[in-house]
């Protein structure tokens, strides 16, 4: 079972619906209770960095998420679900301290001629790490889809599983050990997206 964190935002329902497609039995987990005996956690997210970990915070999901992450079972992390993984933000001068699980701050997109903010649309994963069990049968240059202003700057270089090009190269997805993290939507990103999702749903121990 994969306890999908419901904290009242987020991409939730289209997350649902992507991992049953692919197989996964879901729990949506509003509780620290309703996460303990699951086989993997999702974070989704859309919106501010802030609100997001103020209601994970309300709901005490947030020390839950670390103690999840702590027992070594696959957490993903998808866009706010993202950059809520590390230390801070500079989102609307961002107070909030993130769960810090990996060392680095989150930033908006510099302004440049052409470039429109936020990133909306479809754009390239570059594959940097092929170890990365997410990106099992993935082509390199795969298309996914992103929706954001703002991206994390990882302190640890080795972390980063893929790069995208938008302006500037920014890290697309992170993995380490059992914490995978996307800046796109798996969701919303057709079959590359759902390969993805299976993937990790395999990793949880479900269907193939």
């Amino acid at each position: 079972m994969i306890a999908l964190l419901d904290y009242g935002s987020g991409n939730l329902r289209s997350v649902h619906k992507a991992l049953l497609k692919v197989g996964a039995e879901v729990r949506l987990a509003r509780c620290p209770q309703e996460i303990g005996d699951a086989r993997a956690v999702v974070l989704p997210g859309v919106g501010a960095f802030d609100d997001c970990i103020h209601a994970l915070r309300k709901q005490e999901l947030l020390e839950a998420s670390r103690a999840f992450i702590q027992s070594g079972r696959p957490f993903l992390g998808i866009c706010v679900g993202y950059q809520a993984l590390f230390e801070r933000s500079e989102e609307f001068n961002s107070c909030a301290d993130g769960i810090g699980i990996f060392q680095g701050r989150v930033v908006r997109f510099p302004a440049g001629p052409g470039l429109k903010i936020p990133q909306i649309g479809w754009n390239q994963i570059q594959q940097i790490n092929p170890r990365c069990p997410l990106y099992e049968g993935i082509p390199e240059g795969s298309y996914v889809y992103f929706v954001h202003s703002f991206f994390p700057q990882p302190v640890d270089e080795t972390i980063v599983a893929t790069r995208t090009v938008y302006g500037q190269s920014f890290a697309s997805s992170v993995w380490r050990d059992n914490v995978f993290a996307t800046q796109f939507h798996p969701e919303k990103s057709q079959e590359v997206g759902l390969r993805l999702l299976r993937n990790f749903v395999v990793l949880a121990g479900g269907k193939q």
